[in-house]
């Protein structure tokens, strides 16, 4: 497997990574973690080539978003068998708990607890938006991080985000120290979120590089239409979508480590296999351009024509009305509102959701795409609905 330099920490870390938010879980349940398969498949995992794990504060929790997850403490019982020191552990502070700085020392001694380790390799401020980074910085965050990382418990400070390129931006003015980004990214997500253009601007801060939802929820490798198919198929190089959707990531120069929330033996091993013979710049200019054409066929299935503008903002009554569509179009896209839900509820406060549009109209004649928005309102909290509304 190919190791590549995670930015400034001069780490070497695999370029396959355990996500360990999707660990097999006893009877369905969620906060219950399958602690003999998990074991299985890290043990597996870690022994043949993979060095890095992430995790955080609230993963395996209940279905109550945002409380104490299960993945921490059954890492800390894992690692202890003999594997700590053969992996970067990394895990993320909970954003959504912190409000004074005597919140960011109780829950980093916390996760070392539940970690059972005197150190974690990698902390990374979970989701970070521009909303909570000011309620960070007020809660002397920098302060924090430059002592957490002086005193050893912390050894390379990074964040998350499910934000704009803006926020990247701004975290980066803000503080000079981050060593690692992890963002979403695949095939189409490109111009999603901070997409490519973030990947670029990391990269170029020599900023690590990790990206999460490699699959979109494992949505660009289920239930894939038959016209998607006949498309893969023109390839002279024959892939699986799986195949297609890691490799386009590998095969950038700029992405230093993908994470894939693994969930049985067999996806390990599979995986493994496909990093084993991936590298940059293996895609050829004719498969590049194929992948774009897949992209585009993907689109066709987008619930409206919303481009994001932000014409239309701000609503009068405070709903983030291009965040409502692009989720709303992901999750037509990929033919499940679920694949889209978990970002629909998680991100953006109630208010500013699509249950909450009064039909005004202040904002129809504003949208250069002619849209009625109103409409478009109703479609979308018909299309999530509320039984989704638990993330």
């Amino acid at each position: 497997m190919e190791y590549r330099q995670l930015g400034n920490t001069k780490e070497k870390v695999s370029i396959l990574g355990f996500g360990a938010m999707r660990l097999p879980t006893v009877e369905g349940d969620n906060s219950q973690i399958d602690y003999k398969k998990s074991s299985e498949i890290f043990s597996y995992g870690i022994d043949n080539g993979i060095n890095i794990i992430d995790t955080a504060y609230s993963f395996h929790a209940n279905e109550v978003h945002g409380k104490a997850g299960n993945s921490e403490p059954f890492l800390g019982e894992f690692l202890e068998t003999g594997y700590r020191e053969k992996v970067y552990l990394q895990t993320k502070c909970p954003s959504w708990l912190i409000n004074t700085e005597a919140d960011l020392e109780k829950y980093l001694d916390h996760q070392l607890e539940r970690l059972k380790t005197d150190y974690i390799d990698n902390y990374l401020l979970h989701g970070v938006n521009n909303e909570n980074w000011q309620n960070y910085k007020n809660a002397n965050v920098i302060e924090f991080l430059d002592n957490a990382l002086s005193d050893g418990k912390i050894k390379h400070v990074g964040f998350s985000t499910h934000g704009t390129f803006e926020t990247l931006l701004v975290l980066t003015m803000d503080y000079d120290k981050w060593e690692i980004g992890l963002t979403q990214m695949n095939y189409l997500d490109e111009t999603y979120q901070t997409g490519i253009e973030g990947l670029d601007y990391l990269a170029s801060m020599n900023i690590g590089t990790e990206v999460m939802e490699p699959l979109r929820g494992g949505r660009l490798v289920e239930n894939i239409p038959d016209e998607i198919m006949k498309m893969w198929a023109t390839s002279e190089e024959k892939r699986s979508p799986l195949e297609w959707a890691l490799q386009y990531l590998w095969d950038m120069e700029n992405v230093n480590c993908v994470f894939s929330g693994m969930q049985s033996l067999e996806q390990v091993k599979t995986n493994i296999e496909i990093a084993s013979r991936s590298k940059a710049n293996m895609i050829s200019e004719k498969d590049k351009c194929l992948i774009k054409d897949v992209a585009t066929e993907y689109k066709q299935h987008k619930g409206n024509d919303c481009t994001s503008c932000g014409y239309c903002m701000p609503c009068p009554n405070g709903i983030n009305i291009p965040h409502c569509f692009r989720e709303y179009n992901i999750g037509n896209i990929l033919n499940n509102p679920k694949a889209s839900a978990m970002q629909y509820f998680t991100y953006f406060e109630d208010n500013a959701l699509a249950h909450n549009c009064t039909l005004c109209g202040d904002c129809t004649s504003m949208c250069p795409q002619a849209l009625n928005i109103p409409k478009e309102m109703r479609k979308v909290k018909n299309f999530f609905g509320e039984e989704f509304n638990h993330f």
